[in-house]
């Protein structure tokens, strides 16, 4: 059976907008903020359910230490990505990224997570070397696998892919996670909040119209003025464009996490 044909971006390839400094920096202090959140855990929130669908916190937790795993060693990186993309093409999939992180919650499965925890500080600061070392060359290619954004295929380099979403990722699962326990995400304007405003840029630069944004919170913070006007906590709003929870109006316009 043939999958119908998805609508493709004819846009050139979404680049970073964050300096690869700060890009770095961003995801140190995001891996960070996720161990502490691991070390919150109390045993009974692991089993949690979470947004993302069939996923647990623990769940989740093996698929953020599978991407940590898959960028702090080379043949990790080439092995999940060939089993996904295998996977991805036997069953006629238009993209391979779910098969990668069920993948990853596969593999990570059998860990406890006090293994979990130990394993994540243990990997990260490999991962953030491993992305900090991809070569300038590289970074500004096309990854040959388009990617699946709001309904339509569109390219990325892969310098957006490490020093943006491979940031991103966590980030919304640690608010998936506390979503889904109750705990804190303590946000800091500093760190959350330049994430959430590179968030909004692009999401502007996505919709291309005009807009009145008030963000509230730590993280938050006024963009825009006129058109459309959006009064929002921070943290919801980026959960609202990467398709968690009810979205209208621009606010459907998604932004990759």
């Amino acid at each position: 059976m043939t999958a119908p044909a998805l609508p493709r971006s004819d846009a050139a390839p979404r680049r970073p907008s964050i300096e690869r400094s700060v890009a770095m920096r961003l995801a140190a202090t995001e891996y960070a903020r996720c161990a502490d959140l691991m070390a919150r855990l109390e045993p009974q929130q692991w089993s949690a359910p979470t947004v993302n669908t069939g996923w647990d916190v623990r769940d989740t937790a093996g698929h953020m230490l599978g991407m940590v795993q898959m960028m702090s060693s080379l043949p990790q990186l080439i092995g999940q990505m060939s089993t996904s993309m295998r996977e991805a093409k036997k069953a006629n999939a238009p993209v391979s990224v779910d098969f990668l992180t069920a993948l990853q919650v596969r593999r990570n499965a059998g860990r406890t997570t006090a293994e979990l925890i130990r394993r994540w500080q243990e990997l990260t600061p490999k991962a953030v070397r491993g992305r900090r070392r991809v070569p300038a060359l590289l970074l500004g290619r096309t990854i040959p696998e388009a990617q699946l954004v709001g309904g339509h295929l569109e390219r990325w380099t892969v310098g957006f892919l490490v020093d943006v979403i491979l940031t991103r990722d966590p980030f919304m699962h640690r608010l998936d996670i506390c979503a889904a326990t109750g705990l804190d995400p303590q946000p800091t304007a500093e760190h959350d909040g330049r994430l959430v405003d590179d968030v909004v840029h692009e999401w502007a630069q996505r919709h291309g119209q005009p807009y009145t944004l008030e963000l509230t919170g730590p993280a938050g913070g006024v963009w825009g003025n006129g058109g459309e006007r959006i009064t929002l906590d921070a943290l919801e709003f980026c959960r609202r464009v990467s398709g968690r929870g009810e979205a209208t109006g621009l606010l459907a316009t998604a932004v990759p996490f």
